[in-house]
């Protein structure tokens, strides 16, 4: 098991982490199996999209902010950061993604990101090995 961080700059963005995940999968002589992209974090996510485009992640940004709005009048959780928690919870705090021959098994469009939903902070992510 290995983890990075990672400075977000904005309240709610998603950072492309491909890199640091197949260097840590590389530094761990994964040959083959998978790798848990872990975070430990409630108002934060992980997760694997389109990387070519960057108007996929400004869209996906867009319609969660859309329908889980920061000022809803009703959330009660006093720091007022309750559609982050929302929207951790359906993105999700992890992902999995296949290693095949040291390298991770993703579509020519995809990538792994980490979602921001309350920053700008300075966060983990983790990557758990599981394989040969």
């Amino acid at each position: 098991m290995t983890s990075f961080r990672i400075k977000t700059r904005n309240r709610a963005e998603f950072v492309e982490i491909t890199a640091q995940v197949r260097a840590a999968v590389k530094d761990a002589k994964l040959t083959d199996g998978a790798c848990i992209v872990y975070c430990p974090h409630t108002t934060a996510a992980i997760t694997v999209q389109e990387n070519a485009d960057p108007d996929v992640v400004h869209d996906v940004l867009l319609w969660l902010n859309q329908h889980i709005p920061k000022d809803v009048s009703g959330f009660r959780h006093a720091e007022g950061n309750s559609d982050s928690h929302i929207k951790s919870s359906l993105v999700g705090s992890s992902a999995t993604v296949l290693v095949n021959e040291g390298d991770l098994v993703l579509g020519t469009w995809q990538g792994i990101y980490f979602c921001e939903f309350d920053g700008p902070r300075e966060r983990t992510v983790i990557v758990q090995m599981v394989g040969r």
